[in-house]
């Protein structure tokens, strides 16, 4: 699949335009955050970025709801696409556990990224309010006061900025102000 094809995905399922602005501005968002982790070295996909990115939110076709991720999911594995049905699945809120997702009304699946990919476009998506790119301490202040100030999704999204700081880092930057 190319991009433009991923791009007409969306507009075949139905995302409304925004939606479709929405995934552009996190693939842009991933793909800068990618190429800095790339350029330290670690082995990323930098075309799965970009498609993880574009196809995130394709099940806001159906619906806005939380259960978004899953809709996507589906469509994405009708479309063929099964391996980028991850990125629909595991972006919702930093990610979620089975045993919220169930309380959730969801399947009782583990939803929360595994691939160093998947992890990017979600924080990605996280930064990205509309269609503009915003900082970590904008979205952890939206996660706050949307989910209250002691949802576990905090500390995951937490977690996940600082794993993705950290691999950002460049390292020869970092060993030489350890000293």
């Amino acid at each position: 699949m190319d991009r433009e094809r991923a791009i007409r995905a969306l507009r075949e399922a139905g995302c409304p335009k925004n939606v479709i602005e929405h995934c552009l501005a996190v693939e842009r968002t991933a793909l800068s955050i990618a190429k800095k982790i790339s350029s330290n070295g670690h082995k990323i996909d930098l075309w799965l970025v970009s498609l993880g990115g574009l196809l995130h939110d394709i099940g806001r076709s159906r619906t806005h709801g939380i259960e978004h991720g899953i809709e996507g999911g589906k469509i994405l594995r009708r479309l063929g696409l099964g391996d980028l049905a991850p990125f629909a699945e595991r972006h919702i809120g930093s990610g979620i556990p089975a045993d919220e997702a169930k309380e959730l009304g969801l399947p009782a699946c583990d939803f929360i990224p595994k691939t160093l990919e998947e992890k990017v476009v979600t924080y990605a998506d996280k930064l990205v309010n509309k269609n503009k790119r915003g900082t970590y301490r904008q979205a952890l202040k939206w996660f706050k006061s949307n989910l209250g100030p002691e949802h576990p999704a905090l500390d995951r999204f937490k977690r996940l900025h600082e794993e993705i700081q950290s691999l950002m880092k460049n390292k020869r930057q970092f060993q030489e102000t350890a000293h």
